[in-house]
């Protein structure tokens, strides 16, 4: 059973996963068109962090973060074993149930144009391609999606 939980950033496995999650950025696209954030920004006060869990085992990680007028969704991973088992439907769920308690009507995100596994999931979850958003810049290797909720 798949076990959804805010978690502290910092915990081992967490912070494994993330590492993973920015590597494989790193290797994928250029710096300036890496957005994620860091481990310790994983912890301001406007950001719930949630892992995914089978067992004793963090295979997913994935955050909400809280802006003026949308949620984003932020640091979605899930470990290359454990993709297929459902952990990141799991972990956006619960991003999509904290951002409805949190009063917010819509989420917003930023993928890379090459992870097809992600627009994947994020369309069958009902989000579709949008224009950029926030702070960030029209990178050629960025998506945007959205979805009201």
């Amino acid at each position: 059973m798949i076990i959804v939980a805010r978690t502290d950033p910092h915990h081992p496995q967490a912070t494994a996963l993330l590492k993973q999650s920015h590597a494989l950025m790193q290797s994928l696209f250029p710096p300036e068109d890496n957005f994620y954030l860091d481990i310790d920004d994983l912890v301001a006060p406007h950001i719930h962090f949630y892992a995914a869990r089978i067992g004793e085992d963090i295979l997913g990680t994935g955050a909400l973060m809280i802006k003026s007028d949308y949620g984003e969704v932020k640091s979605m991973f899930v470990a290359e074993a454990a993709r297929g088992k459902g952990i990141a439907a799991a972990l956006l769920r619960q991003i999509e149930d904290t951002a409805r308690d949190e009063g917010l009507t819509m989420l917003k995100l930023e993928t890379g144009n090459v992870l097809h596994a992600a627009h994947r999931l994020y369309a069958r979850h009902g989000f579709r391609q949008c224009g950029v958003f926030g702070d960030y810049i029209d990178a050629k290797s960025s998506i945007f999606m959205e979805k009201a909720l």
